[in-house]
């Protein structure tokens, strides 16, 4: 007999099958790339956080490997009872010599470092948080888990989170940004930023995962991009998107902040440290990002000015950028989620993405480019978008 529980849940569930807004796991059964093969055929991947094309690169899979031959699978345990091995720390000394920074700490993702970071940092009633109402998921929990007070001004608005700040009255202030917005693909203004926390003594948090390996002249982020890495700014990233792609995130600022959260950070007190596959992998990354970075940069930024520009050739609209990240507005999450098997079907795979992810009338298709695709990947990929909208033309009508 089914519990009302169940019954509630198997309503939705058929809801959203009716709707056209269920959501199918794609099968990959090879690696990572920019060509790989999804449900049993040849795609063109175009729905992938590789920016720099390292997940399956020859030398990060051979560090990973050495990695569990040295040390096992897992360390079986979190940190602080038995868990911190000798590869966490060299990762951690190589996040800070990649950055610049004082001191780094990681966490099995990069979910888990927010969610570390943010109650941790502004943990009572008498503290204030400040977040972009288009922050990301992870930080949006985040934020749930705090005491503090909560403001939440609009995306990329700066005159309200001014007018907030000056009307809080909190102990520890924390301003939290996503370095590049993930949906959007569109930039955080962090100078402005940076000068609005040192205003009114706030700590600034940036959230990297998106812009480490993509921005700046060393592929150090959106800090680098804009000249700002330094004082009082805290960093958290992945090495799950362009450093390597397997999983863990980090922390990086001053000893201060990384020294409490060790202490005091929940998901790193009772979490499993990160696999020595991933510690070895993820520092393969950073090598090749800080020896070959410029070449990769380079290739990377190329093919997302072709990719833009084809789309501004085809009519569809798109949110202007300079990131990787390029959304095709569509309108309606039936749409996306339609045009997503369509061009399936043509061999190219990008992710529609509808109501609750981005706001209802704004579905969209995520096209993520990358270092490692070719000029014709990505040609391949802009006749079948052009195609596909051929046959929704609702998708050429959709505003932003």
């Amino acid at each position: 007999m089914q519990t009302t529980l169940e019954k509630t849940l198997a309503a939705e569930l058929n809801s959203l099958r009716e709707t056209g807004q269920y959501k199918q796991a794609n099968v990959l059964q090879a690696p990572q790339g920019p060509r790989t093969r999804m449900d049993g055929r040849d795609v063109i991947c175009l729905s992938s956080n590789n920016y720099l094309g390292l997940a399956n690169h020859p030398k990060v899979v051979a560090a990973g490997q050495d990695g569990t031959r040295k040390f096992g699978l897992g360390t079986a345990s979190v940190r602080f009872i038995c868990g911190t091995m000798t590869c966490h720390l060299e990762l951690e000394r190589k996040i800070c010599e990649f950055l610049g920074c004082e001191a780094s700490t990681t966490f099995i993702s990069c979910w888990d470092a927010n969610v570390g970071v943010i109650p941790t940092l502004a943990s009572t009633a008498e503290d204030a948080i400040f977040s972009d109402a288009l922050n990301h998921a992870s930080i949006i929990d985040a934020i749930r888990l705090s005491k503090a007070q909560r403001f939440i001004y609009k995306h990329r608005d700066l005159n309200e989170l001014e007018s907030m700040l000056k009307s809080a009255n909190a102990r520890n202030r924390v301003i939290i940004t996503d370095g590049v917005f993930s949906m959007e693909g569109d930039v955080g203004d962090l100078p402005q930023l940076k000068d609005l926390a040192n205003r009114y003594d706030a700590a600034l948090i940036v959230d990297e995962s998106h812009a480490t390996g993509v921005l700046g002249a060393h592929g150090r982020g959106t800090a680098e991009h804009f000249g700002v890495l330094g004082e009082n700014t805290i960093q958290i990233s992945t090495l799950g998107k362009a450093l390597g792609g397997a999983c863990g995130g980090y922390v990086a600022g001053s000893r201060i902040v990384c020294d409490y959260l060790v202490q005091r950070a929940r998901p790193q007190l009772f979490s499993n440290a990160l696999p020595p596959s991933v510690c070895y992998g993820s520092i393969a990354a950073i090598d090749i990002l800080m020896t070959e970075g410029a070449t990769l940069l380079e290739k990377l930024r190329a093919n997302v000015r072709h990719f833009r520009a084809g789309i501004a050739t085809l009519g569809l609209k798109t949110i202007e950028g300079i990131t990787p990240i390029v959304p095709v507005i569509v309108g309606e999450t039936a749409t996306a989620i339609a045009m997503q098997k369509a061009l399936l079907e043509k061999g190219v795979f990008v992710s529609g993405f509808g109501f609750p992810v981005v706001p209802r009338g704004e579905a969209r298709l995520r096209c993520q480019i990358s270092a490692a695709h070719s000029r014709d990947d990505l040609d391949q990929a802009l006749a079948a978008l052009g195609a596909v909208a051929e046959r929704f033309p609702e998708a050429r009508g959709a505003h932003h």
